[in-house]
């Protein structure tokens, strides 16, 4: 059953050699010059793309850098060396995506250098977009995997794989990181970070289950169960490094939601004591709650507002309170 499974996305006289596979993705491998030539200038130019684009918020110039970036090179070199069991072979290929990761971050922080302080990142859809990755973000980056290893492995369908480097967001995270970065803000930063490595691991996963299933081992590791206990411990390994923050994320977004539309509910009852008010947004950042209201008159006692919101929301919670004519109330903290 599994082999007719296999044969049907891997039909034999569709397959790629050992060899022909290792040529493509060990830049340590054959002409060498060449391959890195090519791999570092068309990083840097990918990475300068990816900085306009995020930072004018231009998707189509986005979506460009995507299609020229060659990190999902070494990134399937990772996964083949972990399946090939070849000593040194993954080693080899994440030294190039940690040094090609952190040439992009620089080249972002450099763009960053450039902006006005007063920039606002969370204004930006390019940035905004890429800072808070949750599970739907690594079911979408494992399937891409598949496809890119399938695509990889086979003669057939190379051309899908341009399609395979836009749905995988590799270069533009690693730009965004640069951006916050430079910008002073580590939390948005680290929220991009987090996106560029559960899309890493979900590459080497899916990557590394295709090639092993397939048999792109080396002789050593051939017919070797230690070798395959080792291979399937390592993505038992690389699922959990994948899921365990991005739980959290989709967790934590899950609450904001919650308590986003229970503020906005309760402020909604706390304003209706005056006539044609109304709330016309809340936002919820970091452990500050932002609530715009429209008013013809001055706003009812502040304090009801806090005291209704005791039980909604965790105690803790700053409320901020914007009106239309451009006043701010900081109205405290819930249950201080």
């Amino acid at each position: 059953m599994t082999g007719a499974l296999i044969g049907r996305f891997l039909p034999p006289a569709q397959r790629r050699t050992l060899d022909e596979l290792t040529a493509d993705l060990d830049l340590t491998s054959g002409d060498t010059a060449s391959k890195r030539s090519a791999f570092w200038s068309m990083l840097a130019l990918s990475a300068v793309i990816a900085s306009a684009g995020v930072l004018s918020d231009s998707t189509a110039t986005v979506i460009g850098a995507m299609i020229i970036a060659p990190l999902s090179t070494p990134i399937m070199g990772i996964a083949l060396g972990i399946a090939k069991q070849e000593a040194g072979a993954a080693a080899r290929a994440g030294r190039f995506v940690v040094a090609g990761a952190t040439l992009v971050v620089l080249i972002g922080v450099g763009f960053a250098l450039a902006l006005p302080g007063t920039f606002d990142l969370l204004g930006n859809s390019q940035i905004s977009g890429r800072t808070s990755p949750g599970l739907l973000d690594l079911v979408a980056a494992i399937a891409t995997g598949f496809a890119g290893a399938i695509a990889l492995a086979r003669r057939d369908v190379g051309a899908v794989l341009p399609g395979v480097a836009i749905a995988i967001s590799l270069v533009p995270p690693l730009a965004v990181v640069g951006v916050c970065l430079g910008q002073g803000s580590m939390a948005l930063a680290l929220g991009a970070l987090v996106l560029f490595l559960s899309n890493l691991l979900a590459l080497v996963l899916a990557g590394t289950l295709v090639f092993t299933v397939v048999g792109y081992t080396g002789e050593a590791a051939r017919d070797s169960d230690r070798s395959r206990r080792k291979a399937y411990l390592t993505l038992a390994l690389l699922m959990v490094v994948i899921v365990i923050p991005l739980v959290g994320n989709t967790v934590g977004g899950y609450l904001v939601s919650v308590w986003t539309s229970r503020i906005q509910a309760t402020a909604q009852d706390w304003i209706s004591a005056v006539p044609g008010a109304s709330v016309q947004d809340v936002d919820i950042v970091s452990n500050q709650a932002y609530v715009r209201v429209q008013t013809p008159r001055d706003l009812p006692p502040i304090d009801d507002l806090l005291g209704a919101l005791e039980g909604q929301v965790p105690d803790g919670a700053s409320i901020v309170v914007t009106t239309s004519v451009g006043e701010r109330i900081d109205a405290g903290v819930v249950g201080g």
